[in-house]
């Protein structure tokens, strides 16, 4: 592959470098409980819910499936077209890390809005972590981005959006600090990290079972 990274590892990194090293390593590993499960279902309806807006969207994952070093040209392909565009899980890459985004919408003057779509009321701090890298990665592929998005629940059936562009600006020199301490760590062996508050915050981690085999210091 030519990336490393993905914004979902990213994000894991920022956790747990255990949790990310797992992750990339040994993902089958991983376990979600029916709860998580349900939240992931819950998700991806209010996400489709939101597409719908985009009645011309195109799909690059059901064009693409898993063929993930595909999304970055491709993406850079459909982008060249005249007019309207409206793209779901478009790929870039930058620095070894790939970022999928929820909805890119080109408009006819060429300007490019950017949604990241969190089912929550709440604009909680890791999906602005979230925006931040897609930000970090696509400002570097795309000089006409115009608004980054976070799309959220208004809790009454519609959405509330949050622009976090000049919020991200200000915390690229941190992600690439992290983007660099997560190359080193996965280029080594599997680090040592004691469990404690941060197995559960902002997620639970679906790795816990595998720490718990292990004592603690």
């Amino acid at each position: 592959m030519s990336y490393l990274l993905t914004k979902s590892k990213y994000i894991r990194g920022l956790q747990c470098i255990k949790a990310l090293y797992l992750d990339v390593y040994q993902p089958k590993l991983a376990r979600y409980d029916r709860a998580t499960l349900e939240k992931f279902r819950e998700g991806r309806s209010f996400e489709a819910s939101f597409k719908a807006t985009f009645p011309m969207g195109i799909d690059i994952s059901e064009r693409l499936g898993w063929k993930m070093d595909q999304y970055a040209p491709y993406t850079r392909q459909l982008l060249e077209q005249e007019g309207d565009v409206a793209l779901f899980e478009a790929g870039f890459e930058y620095d070894k890390v790939l970022v999928l985004s929820d909805v890119v919408h080109k408009l006819p003057d060429g300007s490019i809005n950017i949604y990241e779509v969190k089912n929550n009321t709440e604009p909680k701090e890791v999906f602005r972590r979230d925006v931040a890298i897609q930000h970090y990665v696509i400002s570097h592929c795309l000089p006409s981005l115009n608004h980054f998005y976070l799309l959220y629940n208004d809790g009454q059936g519609g959405f509330k959006q949050l622009d976090l562009v000049e919020e991200s600006i200000q915390q690229h020199a941190e992600i690439a600090e992290h983007i660099a301490q997560f190359k080193e760590v996965l280029g080594g062996f599997e680090p040592d990290m004691p469990m404690d508050e941060h197995c559960d915050n902002p997620y639970e981690c679906p790795y816990k079972h595998y720490c718990k085999r292990f004592p603690q210091a």
